[in-house]
């Protein structure tokens, strides 16, 4: 078994975490696949595998040697691609980590259309706002928002979503409406604490065409964007979104749009893929069609 054969076995081994699953998948002996593991620990010089009757688990340098070779088996594949069956549609897995409110309320309801255009891709999804080391974890692109920060990533922007600051309508009937940014200094606020910093979010306004940003005292921070709305139309203070997150409760009044006139700059969103993922046939087709759907986005 050649040296690339062995990666694809011991990678399955690891995803499926059983030898015989991995030999069934791959239509290999069992007796194959254990002869093969053991040469390839033997050339390495490391145990890279934990086994026990029921289960098969990577060793801490089992786990390094898998995301090597996770990335590896993805090159060669892209490589051969870029001159093979140019005709034909990409094929294979694709690990993405998406913003979990964007993906929930734009991509995931129209998903079956990517698969429609693309059949023979494999999504693996992964939900969150937490820092993704793209290379190290295996992950070929994520989606973003907020503005970009120096990266080695490339970024394509997708789409500005439009942001409102609003409050209850009840929270607005006791403490009242204002109508300036110093009169907002005196209000509550539903505080949402960075992934980044675990400090507090301040609220960003556009005053004159210069930005300007206030933080507000509040009793209750979160780290989750549906708690963020619930703790709102608890009428606990303002929140600061895209409109989108809300367009259901401010369209019947029970959240209410305050300081129109001073509204922040819209929010980008963006996808960030690592340097070497730019010739990727999967990769490339996935983010032209993030970028479609985003691009319908309000």
């Amino acid at each position: 078994m050649d040296r690339f054969s062995s990666m694809q076995l011991f990678t399955r081994i690891v995803e499926l975490g059983s030898f015989t699953k991995a030999a069934d998948d791959l239509l290999l002996p069992r007796a194959t696949v254990t002869h093969a593991v053991q040469q390839l620990e033997k050339r390495l010089g490391a145990r890279l595998l934990h086994r026990t009757t029921r289960h098969v688990s990577p060793t801490q340098d089992g786990a390094a040697y898998y995301e090597r070779c996770l990335r590896l088996l993805t090159d060669l594949e892209e490589a051969e691609s870029a001159f093979v069956n140019t005709g034909s549609k990409p094929r294979g897995k694709l690990r993405v980590d998406l913003h979990g409110t964007l993906a929930k309320h734009f991509l995931l309801p129209v998903i079956g259309d990517f698969f429609e255009r693309y059949p023979d891709i494999e999504l693996e999804i992964g939900m969150g706002d937490r820092l993704v080391d793209l290379v190290r974890e295996g992950v070929d692109c994520v989606l973003r928002v907020g503005e970009l920060a120096e990266s080695s990533m490339v970024g394509r922007r997708v789409a500005l979503l439009e942001q409102v600051t609003c409050a209850s309508r009840e929270y607005l009937a006791k403490h009242g409406t204002p109508d300036t940014i110093e009169a907002l200094r005196g209000h509550r606020a539903v505080n949402f604490l960075s992934s980044r910093t675990g400090k507090a979010l301040p609220f960003d306004f556009i005053v004159d065409g210069a930005p300007r940003q206030v933080y507000l005292k509040g009793s209750v921070a979160v780290t989750d964007a549906d708690a963020y709305k619930v703790c709102c139309a608890a009428h606990l203070g303002f929140i600061q979104v895209p409109r989108y997150h809300l367009a259901a409760q401010l369209e019947v009044g029970a959240l209410v749009e305050v300081l129109q006139a001073f509204r922040p700059a819209p929010m980008p969103v963006s996808v960030l893929y690592p340097h070497h993922r730019q010739l990727s046939p999967r990769v490339r087709v996935f983010v032209d069609w993030v970028a479609d759907v985003m691009g319908r986005a309000r």
